[in-house]
């Protein structure tokens, strides 16, 4: 297990504008502190063979949205850190996982969590494929599981409350728009 980047108030992260251009490093806390500072971030979505999605449960130990379901990886790169680079990292980090990885859109979102802080994310949306999970971070993920989208579509729906802001978001604008980048994943015998 590897806890060398658990959630540490003092990381610069790296804040930017609407356009994505970079404003200077902030201290995470700062970044997710009241209504937050608009950073980049991003969110991974692994599927398998069969066209399932990877869910993760957030950890306990999450300060924010500890005990939701989430896309298959997410976080942020540090100051001076490419957000492939960074997404890569975590994915290991969090799941044992190492596979190619293909940004397909951005996406801008705030949310408040009720118990503490918020994000405001700049979040860019890479898409990969895996059949394994390897080494999974407890601090990190509670548990996890491969889904079938039509029926994440559903409990996402019936069951809005168990899913991340950021996770319901997304998951929307990649069936409606980025499906097609999903199946090329998918039908690509390279991963």
């Amino acid at each position: 297990m590897n806890n060398t980047h658990m959630w540490r108030g003092d990381e610069q992260l790296i804040l930017v504008d609407d356009d994505d251009n970079i404003l200077g490093p902030e201290r995470r806390d700062k970044c997710h502190t009241d209504v937050g500072l608009l950073h980049r971030a991003f969110s991974i979505y692994i599927f398998n063979s069969q066209g399932q999605l990877l869910l993760q449960r957030r950890s306990k130990f999450k300060q924010l949205w500890a005990g939701y379901w989430a896309n298959s990886c997410c976080s942020h790169p540090l100051w001076g850190e490419e957000t492939e680079v960074a997404a890569q990292r975590r994915l290991e980090d969090e799941l044992g996982l190492v596979t190619p990885l293909s940004s397909i859109f951005k996406f801008k979102y705030s949310s408040r969590n009720e118990n503490f802080g918020s994000e405001t994310e700049l979040c860019t949306v890479f898409i990969g494929k895996s059949d394994k999970v390897g080494v999974v971070d407890p601090n990190e993920v509670e548990e996890w599981k491969f889904v079938d989208s039509d029926m994440l579509d559903d409990a996402i729906v019936t069951n809005e409350g168990e899913y991340t802001p950021w996770l319901r978001i997304a998951w929307k604008t990649l069936r409606s728009q980025h499906w097609d980048d999903v199946q090329n994943i998918l039908d690509c015998n390279s991963f």
